[in-house]
Formats: structure tokens, C-alpha cells, sequence
């Protein structure tokens, strides 16, 4: 990675940094090797390609339309098939985008719900210990990991009210949704009330803070509509202006009848600040999604909705795509809201291989924490149980910690969860993003780790 950088920043320095930019027409590919590392998924492998149709570039650097298909896997078991499509000049007057995603998880990252009172224990987040002479010892049981399987078909319809620079916003998402204990070859089998490989989703399921109903996931349709503001000089990377989203989403549980009626509001405000132009800009991104009304399934919990997607899958409050440098998904409630700020600084700007290239850093600062707690009475019976989780022994000291389902749950208010860290971006025409990410947080109780991530576009 170290490496990678000095490259790209070796490459700025030998060309042009205020090279003219040109504006482009017709088709335009960005393909790419799925190349990539992330701290809660592993190695990442396999291809994916952005296509964008500039037509006769009179739009540019806004694209007529946008296609993107990504085929990928990671070291972690997890695998993503991709296919998403968007446009404003498909039907006159009336932007449009869709998805088709399906997201195979068998080691997804499971914290518990409520930041606080699910307590983190970093020595049982893992599958395997150290490696020694005999080959890898099983001291952790990967307790924090369970699957999820996720089959999605997302629409979005948008259009504007008359001239001004408002707009309104309208969808529909089918989610499939199956969920379980994790797999994968690595965990234990360990002695316990409920069997072997205990998990923190096992407990949930135990004492009803998942219901049996909800436990193996669900079908849902969820309908989406509400307002938007935009005065931003481009969408993907913008130098400044702002943009206001304010929608409401929910679900009637028609297909699966588990009692998982919900509505929700959500609330995103985005402010640019141009402090050199062209040059350095202020981001901030202050936002809310809070449940108005109903019972929202534990599954449905980490989807963070938008009106335009910034990346394949936003979920938190948690990892890349909210509070950068905490583990995945490590807030879950009823409602959450958090806080984005960065510097972009657009160091380097220069023609090659006949395109538009930017070099752009973003140290950033994140902050968010849980407004509305999820099932917090069902969540206070964990305190009791004594039911035997694991057993470490640290083979320096020799001291053994025996861990039960008690120590899993304490009683608090929430707080708030904070991360700092920077940013590379490889932007080529303004629009097809490469970013390396490196986050840590404040609270090793929120990640005891440096976060990495590698992916494309800023986080808003």
C-alpha cells in the first residue's frame, strides 16, 4: 500500500499540476481489478467496471448515463455480484436509477445493538489464534460473526420543481434477507447451553432480543419518498454548494407477515466550502434516520438509506461508509445520527492516457452515536445469564479469563463514538473515484485497530 502511494504521488510530481482540463463525449470505461483490502472483510479480489456515456460532452463533466457491474469476493468468505444503472436523461425531465445486488455473507460482523451496552471484547473477535509450530491454534470462536445473505433490487425515480433547485424523490427496494449462525471452518465447537460455536447472535436469538420469527430473516418491500435541495457545482466531487435530502421509508410486512411494520425519516444535510478554489475544500455531512412508527426487523437495523447510492452497500453506524476507523456495524438502534467533516485538498491535476486525472486528499473527522436505543428491555436479560461462552488463556502469562453471556451487556447511556483519520483519492474525470482510507477511533471499545479500507468515491 506504502508503496502504491509513493507511486501515485511520484507520478503527480513528474506531471503537469494545473494541466487544462478537457472535456469528454462518448462512451468511457473505467475497468479495473476488484483489488482491495478492508479490516472487516478481508482481502478483496476479483473485477469490476464503471461506464459512463458523456455523448457529445456538452454535459460534461456531468454524464448522460451510468453503468457499473462488479464480480468480487473476499478473503473473508463474503462474495458481491453488482449491477447498477443511472441517469438524467433517459425519460426527459426525470432522473432514474436501479440496482441488482446480491451480497453473500457467511462471516458478517455482529456487535450487538445499542454502542454501549453491547460490550466489545477484542480477544473473542477472531476464528483463529496466533500461528505456532502446530499450525494454527483455535483460541476465539468468532463471536461477534453470524450470516447474512442479502438479494436487493433498488429503484429510484427524481425530478425537480420547475426551474428552482428543488426536487422530489421517490422509490421502491425489494430486500431478501437470510440470516444465521456464521460459517466457516475455522470456529470452535465449545461446550454450553446452547451447543457449540456460541455467538453473540446465538444469545440474542436465546433470550427474544431477536424473536424465533426473525431469526433466519426475511422478504421486504420498502417504498421510499421525500425532498430534495441540490445547489452543488457536481455531484461526485463537489468543490461547493449544498444538498438537503429529507425522505421517509418504510415497510408494510406483507410478504413475510412477521409483524415488521416500520417507518422511518431520514435527514441529510451536505455543506461544501470552497476555501482554495478548485483547490481545498470543507466537507461536512450531518445526518438522522430514526424510527417513527412500528417495529423494524433486527436485519433491517445497519441499512443507512439514501436517495443516490455512494457506494454498493451503506450500512452503519459503523466502517467505511459512516464513523470511518470503527469496527462494521459496531452502533446498531432504533435511530442513529453522526456527523462527517474533511478537508479535500486536490493536490495534483494533469492529462494522462487521455484522461482527466485528480490526486485528492481528505483528512476527515466522524463523530455518531444511537438516539433511539433498539429493544433495550429485551437486552437488559442478558445481565443475568451465567451460560459459558469461552474459556482464553494467554499462553505469556498463562492467566485464563473465562468469559459468559453476563459480560456481554451493561447498563449506560449512549455516548457519543468518534474516529479520525486521511484519505488518497485517484479521480479520474471527476467522476470514477478511487479511494484508500485509513480511520482510527477514540474509544477502543469502538475498535482496537487502525480501519482500512480501499473503494471507490468519498462517502458523500
Amino acid at each position: 500500500m506504502k508503496k502504491t502511494i509513493t507511486l501515485l504521488v511520484a507520478l503527480a510530481a513528474t506531471l503537469s499540476l494545473s494541466a487544462q482540463e478537457v472535456a469528454k463525449t462518448g462512451l468511457n470505461f473505467g475497468p479495473l481489478p476488484a483489488v482491495g483490502y478492508s479490516s472487516d472483510l478481508g482481502w478483496h479480489y476479483g473485477a469490476l467496471t464503471d461506464i459512463y456515456w458523456y455523448g457529445d460532452g456538452s454535459t460534461y463533466p456531468e454524464y448522460m448515463w451510468k453503468a457499473n457491474v462488479e464480480a468480487s469476493w473476499y478473503s473473508k468468505g463474503n462474495s458481491v455480484y453488482h449491477s447498477f444503472f443511472d441517469s438524467k436523461y433517459l425519460i426527459p425531465g426525470i432522473r432514474v436509477s436501479a440496482a441488482v445486488s446480491y451480497f453473500g455473507n457467511k462471516t458478517t460482523s455482529f456487535y450487538g445493538f445499542n454502542g454501549g451496552n453491547s460490550v466489545y471484547l477484542p480477544a473473542l473477535d477472531r476464528i483463529t489464534g496466533p500461528n505456532d509450530k502446530f499450525g494454527y491454534v483455535p483460541d476465539g470462536q468468532g463471536f461477534y460473526l453470524m450470516r447474512r445473505d442479502i438479494f436487493r433490487v433498488a429503484t429510484c425515480f427524481q425530478g425537480t420543481f420547475g426551474e428552482s433547485r428543488w426536487g422530489w424523490a421517490a422509490g421502491l427496494t425489494y430486500w431478501g434477507i437470510k440470516t444465521g449462525h456464521a460459517e466457516n471452518k475455522g470456529l470452535n465447537n465449545l461446550p454450553g447451553q446452547l451447543g457449540g460455536d456460541i455467538s453473540l447472535y446465538d444469545l440474542y436469538v436465546k433470550h427474544n432480543v431477536i424473536p424465533e420469527a426473525e431469526k433466519d430473516g426475511g422478504k421486504h418491500l420498502e417504498f421510499k419518498a421525500g425532498v430534495v435541495f441540490d445547489s452543488r457545482d457536481h455531484e461526485n466531487n463537489p468543490t461547493r454548494g449544498t444538498n438537503l435530502e429529507v425522505y421517509m421509508f418504510g415497510s408494510p410486512d406483507i410478504i413475510s407477515k412477521h409483524d415488521n411494520n416500520y417507518l422511518k425519516l431520514a435527514v441529510h444535510f451536505k455543506q461544501f466550502i470552497p476555501i482554495v478554489q478548485d483547490r481545498l475544500t470543507f466537507g461536512a455531512h450531518l445526518a438522522y434516520q430514526g424510527l417513527i412508527w412500528g417495529n423494524a426487523p433486527y436485519y433491517m437495523l445497519q441499512s443507512i438509506q439514501s436517495i443516490n447510492m455512494k457506494q454498493i452497500n451503506t450500512e452503519g453506524l459503523g466502517s467505511t461508509c459512516t464513523v470511518r476507523g470503527t469496527i462494521a456495524n459496531r452502533l446498531q438502534g432504533n435511530g442513529y445520527a453522526w456527523l462527517n467533516t474533511e478537508l479535500r485538498w486536490s493536490f495534483a491535476k494533469f492529462r494522462w492516457i487521455n484522461q482527466n486525472w485528480t490526486l485528492a486528499t481528505n483528512p476527515f473527522f466522524d463523530a455518531g452515536m444511537i438516539v433511539q436505543p433498539y429493544r433495550p428491555e429485551q437486552m437488559k436479560a442478558l445481565a443475568g445469564d451465567i451460560t459459558l461462552i469461552n474459556t482464553i488463556t494467554d499462553k505469556a502469562t498463562e492467566k485464563t479469563t473465562t468469559y459468559t453471556a453476563k459480560d456481554f451487556y451493561q447498563e449506560g447511556a449512549q455516548k457519543l463514538h468518534m474516529s479520525a483519520g486521511i484519505g488518497l483519492h485517484v479521480i479520474m474525470n471527476q467522476n470514477f473515484n478511487i479511494n484508500f482510507e485509513f480511520g482510527k477511533c477514540f474509544d477502543p471499545n469502538d475498535g482496537v485497530n487502525l480501519g482500512i479500507n480501499i473503494g471507490l468515491n468519498y462517502i458523500f
